[in-house]
């Protein structure tokens, strides 16, 4: 599997007429590799150049990991005198033909310093390889969906053994805590791919509210925007709750963008825009009256991130292809009083776009 993601990867860079590309601790490096390493003071590149073996650089504490690769890799370590790193660094890439070449790197993921060791290694010309990263992971296999949909069950699960404790009188943190050990409990990596957002009354008219003190209270709405994550792919859902009994215009934006959701969902096949995806969603919310109230994009991209390509919002006329995962998320926000959003995961098929998420949408009324 690596191996063939390897060569994808040497075929888009001769098609975007570089020479090599260089990925740093992330996600994209986990993809092409299969080894974990995380963002720290000591840099990890690895260098993939077509007709060469990549070359990675590395600490020495982490050699070990060198043992789970699934094909051959020029090793380059250091150890812990910085002093040092600058000629491991120069040892590594004058094996790799960079000198003047074109080379692609994750301006979201390259710090200056990886940037700063590279560039006094090998005199390249180190270019934006966003579409180049976007394209290799933008579509999913079939195992990288089963990890995805596990993730979105191991959410589901956890949430719904979260509901039981809210009520009103508990505050938003208190929610978030419990969710938090209940992701835990259910199965989800350690590391999540965000904080949980939990959002009653006049909060939840914030997108990314923070969780506060603040207790619930009868005839808030209540938004929760958590996710999990299964052997490095993530879940990202949200559901909005009635906390006693809502008014007649909670109802309302609930039912509003419960059909905004429905809509975006069945809007999704191969072919058709990203943008179209994103005005399926947003005309409903309009025609209803508050378009002004949803102040953000239909959607984003799902994966190994949380947020990655493709993006579902007006201006983009990408075409979805089969295997491209995103969120479709509409929301309604007024100020001072409520919040709603509901979001699922999405799979673009064969013929149309299957939902990974299968928890009710319908308002559910708590506390």
């Amino acid at each position: 599997m690596f191996e063939a993601r390897v060569q994808k990867l040497y075929s888009a860079i001769g098609r975007r007429g570089m020479t090599g590309a260089v990925v740093n601790a992330g996600p994209t490096l986990t993809y092409l590799t299969g080894l974990h390493f995380h963002l720290m003071e000591r840099p990890v590149v690895v260098v993939f150049v077509p007709g060469r073996n990549p070359t990675i650089i590395l600490p020495k504490l982490e050699e070990r990991k060198l043992e789970q690769l699934s094909y051959d890799m020029r090793a380059y370590t250091y150890d812990d005198n910085p002093k040092g790193w600058a000629k491991v660094f120069k040892d590594g890439l004058d094996g790799c033909g960079l000198h003047g070449a074109r080379v692609g790197v994750e301006p979201g993921q390259m710090r200056l310093l990886e940037y700063n060791y590279l560039r006094e290694a090998a005199n390249a010309e180190y270019l934006d390889g966003s579409e180049l990263f976007a394209d290799l992971r933008a579509v999913k296999d079939a195992d990288e969906i089963t990890r995805m949909r596990k993730a979105v069950q191991i959410a589901e699960n956890a949430l719904e053994a979260t509901l039981p404790m809210v009520k009103i009188g508990v505050s938003e943190k208190e929610i978030a805590g419990e969710l938090f050990i209940q992701l835990m409990r259910h199965g989800s990596d350690g590391e999540l791919p965000f904080s949980p957002i939990i959002a009653a009354g006049p909060n939840g008219a914030n997108p990314h509210a923070t969780p506060t003190e603040r207790q619930l209270a009868a005839g808030d709405l209540l938004i929760v925007d958590w996710g999990a994550a299964y052997d490095g792919y993530a879940a990202d859902l949200t559901r909005t709750f009635a906390i006693g009994e809502i008014d007649a215009k909670a109802r309302e934006i609930h039912t509003v963008v419960q059909q905004a959701n429905e809509a975006g969902r069945k809007a999704g096949r191969p072919g058709i825009a990203c943008a179209e995806v994103d005005q399926a969603a947003r005309q409903v919310i309009e025609d209803a009256g508050y378009g002004q109230f949803f102040t953000h994009r239909t959607g984003h991209g799902i994966g190994m991130e949380c947020h990655e390509n493709p993006y579902i919002h007006g201006q983009n006329n990408e075409l979805l292809i089969e295997g491209n995962a995103y969120t479709i998320e509409p929301g309604i926000y007024l100020a001072g009083e409520n919040g709603v959003r509901i979001e699922d995961d999405v799979v673009v098929t064969a013929d149309g776009a299957e939902s990974l998420s299968t928890m009710s949408r319908e308002i559910r009324v708590l506390g």
